[in-house]
């Protein structure tokens, strides 16, 4: 997808999500509601493994067999099963259909967190609490209210045992404050996000770095308690590991409150939005991983790109090749990589001298502004007059 935009309704689909507070039985019955699906998901991945691949329908077919043989199966909600088998149908097409997108996979019972979906059929809310299947019924912690009726709900557990209520409801739309101009961002690791204006550069404020020392401490402490292969691990290991993850929770939470309201910021006052369509997965296996997952670039980038459709700015996704060796002023291209040490751009064509990622950001904007998506578009079909590359925002 190079170029997204959206009309302005009336009306958008959102979620709202809850925190809940489950009591020993609702959290008993949730767990098994989730191995059941899960076994679910597994007899899926099964059958795609067999060489065949499995639609809904047939999928769901299955589903009525195996219910109709095996009571266990009949003890869940067949709402949630069902749309356990809906999502991976979903999954396995977007492999086939999206680019870089892998099969679906088993989830194991240690490492995959528990997610529950429900159709409107499936719960109901009564008392300010959520009502599901089979008499389970869990308090909800009602920070704001509800827009309209929710249409679904998905119930997910984090790393550290908390369980949140996701509902899909319909709500007006928020005005928007008019805009005009452009912006092109560039993405990187030392700063998050460098824009053609520097008032709206993302830093990288390195949350998870100020909590490392705490980190490591409490994991240090679950080396010492664990037990190795003897048996289930201790109370204190149990302690240890959610300290771990309390703390990296923590640091996430602050990243991500950064992302919403820089994106907020940035739609807010941009028409135009011209993103790079870098794909950061790389970086995990270089030595910059950690601070590319403290900066969090996957998830700042999806944030903008929705924000921006949701307000029906015009986002446009410009492949990253060659935007580091073009100038932004003449669209000249140089004539060797520039090396990751090297910060400062030169072009030698039009002696325009201007910092790496800034320079970026501009031939980012410029490639959009045209209606294009890649650099070598521009350069063979308009080629750019000196002072051309930039647009003031």
């Amino acid at each position: 997808m190079a170029s997204v935009t959206l009309p302005r309704m009336g009306e958008e689909v959102v979620r709202y999500a809850f925190r809940l507070r489950p009591g020993a039985q609702a959290e008993h019955a949730l767990v098994a509601e989730w191995n059941r699906c899960r076994f679910l998901w597994n007899e899926a991945v099964h059958q795609q493994k067999s060489g065949t691949r499995p639609a809904f329908g047939t999928l769901s077919k299955m589903l009525t067999e195996a219910r109709a043989r095996n009571a266990w199966l009949r003890e869940g909600s067949q709402v949630a099963q069902q749309q356990m088998l809906r999502t991976y149908a979903r999954a396995l097409d977007q492999s086939f259909t999206v680019k870089g997108r892998g099969r679906p996979t088993f989830k194991a019972r240690k490492k995959a967190l528990p997610t529950l979906e429900f159709t409107r059929r499936g719960f109901r809310i009564h008392d300010g609490r959520l009502v599901l299947p089979k008499g389970v019924s869990v308090p909800v912690v009602w920070s704001r209210e509800l827009p309209s009726e929710p249409s679904s709900v998905r119930i997910t557990r984090d790393s550290l045992g908390h369980w949140y209520a996701s509902f899909v409801v319909r709500r007006e739309l928020e005005p928007v404050p008019e805009a005009v101009g452009g912006i092109g961002v560039d993405w990187g690791v030392s700063t998050t996000a460098t824009t053609t204006d520097g008032d709206f550069d993302l830093p990288h404020l390195g949350h998870r770095k100020r909590c490392a020392a705490e980190v490591a401490k409490a994991q240090r402490t679950m080396a010492r308690r664990h037990s190795g292969n003897r048996g289930p691990q201790s109370k204190g290991y149990g302690r240890a590991k959610r300290q771990a993850a309390r703390l990296q929770k923590k640091a996430a939470r602050q990243t991500a409150h950064d992302s919403r309201v820089w994106a907020k910021r940035v739609v807010d006052s941009h028409a135009l939005i011209a993103v790079e369509d870098f794909t950061p997965t790389f970086l995990a296996k270089s030595t910059m991983a950690r601070k590319a997952a403290d900066a969090a670039i996957g998830a700042a980038k999806r944030e903008l790109i929705e924000r921006g459709v949701r307000a029906g700015r015009r986002v446009v996704l410009v492949r990253p090749a060659y935007t580091s060796m073009t100038c932004s002023r003449c669209f000249a291209r140089a004539k060797q990589r520039l090396g990751l040490g090297e910060r400062v751009f030169r072009c030698w064509s039009c002696g325009h001298v201007e910092g790496r990622d800034r320079n970026a950001a501009g031939v980012v904007l410029a490639v959009a502004e045209r209606g294009h998506t890649r650099v070598d578009d521009v350069s063979q079909s308009d080629h750019l007059p000196p002072g051309g590359g930039r647009v003031a925002v």
